[in-house]
């Protein structure tokens, strides 16, 4: 025989309908099964407030079994001595009136408290994803990484960051996220990439960019210069007679993704003068100067 159903809710005797109300919305949301999945003690805990519910929420019902014509499953108060007596035959179904899961009222209710698809809810159901960022060097993006990241509680996950990996990119941990619902599948972990700011390479798609810094007698005579990259220095060679602003390619070494073309580097040649002022070199570019500055302007129109 189920407890004594003000106790179940834990209401008086003399509580109103609302307060029952109340008190049952509490313990329904707490312990429904779609939030305590695969809980059996919950459950049958769930079961009992909810058929003491269905019974003190139907004022007939409630009055029968105030003044102890019922018993608190629903079943007639002399139905002991009668079955002894008649046996289970003659029993009319009054005690299984009250079994978990029958009438329209807890649907209805449910539907207030879980939606009003709270029916489709009961079907097994995929478990939440879990959502997280990772902050990674261009370097590590360009050439792959794992990485060791803790989440909730104190699951530990190896992430895994494939090589040619861009700022943005989601990575997903399948099976790894919160337990499904009612059996349903587990949810899985988004690890959202973020690419460190880098002091001297800048991306623009699969492409990587550097400005390097050559001297004057490198853009004049020409050189061999090396410049880094993602993947390690190269050298780089410096054509004669080179300008500010000239930009030189070097093929493939920029992000490579799987599967997907791979960036270049662009290296952006830079005149860059001495700190300090060389009596030599001005005294040879006073008498070299022949207003080669007011050509090229001129041939760009800004003297117009």
């Amino acid at each position: 025989m189920m407890k004594d159903p003000y106790s179940v809710i834990g209401v008086s005797k003399n509580a109103t309908v609302a307060e029952i109300k109340k008190a049952y919305r509490g313990l329904a949301k707490k312990l429904h099964p779609d939030v305590n999945p695969g809980d059996t003690s919950v459950e049958k805990r769930f079961k009992e407030v909810s058929a003491a519910y269905r019974l003190l929420s139907d004022s007939e019902q409630r009055a029968k079994f105030d003044r102890g014509e019922i018993n608190s499953d629903g079943s007639p108060a002399y139905e002991n001595l009668f079955r002894n007596k008649h046996g289970d035959r003659h029993r009319s179904g009054g005690g299984s009136g009250f079994a978990f899961g029958q009438g329209g009222s807890d649907f209805d209710l449910f539907s207030d408290l879980f939606g009003n698809n709270a029916s489709q809810r009961r079907r097994p159901s995929k478990g939440r994803n879990l959502s997280f960022s990772l902050n990674v060097s261009l370097e590590d993006a360009a050439k792959g990484l794992k990485h060791r990241m803790k989440i909730s509680g104190n699951k530990i996950l190896d992430v895994k960051v494939p090589p040619g990996t861009t700022d943005g990119q989601v990575l997903r941990l399948k099976g790894q996220g919160e337990p499904g619902i009612l059996g349903g599948p587990l949810g899985d972990v988004m690890v959202t990439i973020r690419l460190n700011t880098h002091p001297f390479f800048t991306l623009n798609g699969h492409d990587i960019h550097l400005v390097a810094p050559i001297s004057l007698d490198e853009a004049v005579l020409g050189a061999k210069i090396t410049v880094p990259t993602v993947y390690g220095r190269v050298a780089l060679n410096v054509p004669k007679n080179t300008s500010s602003g000239l930009k030189l390619r070097l093929r493939g070494k920029g992000l490579a993704p799987k599967g997907k073309k791979a960036g270049d580097l662009i290296v952006t040649l830079n005149i860059v003068l001495p700190d300090t002022v060389d009596s030599e070199l001005e005294a040879f570019i006073s008498k070299w100067s022949g207003g080669e500055g007011e050509k090229f302007r001129t041939k760009l129109g800004l003297n117009d």
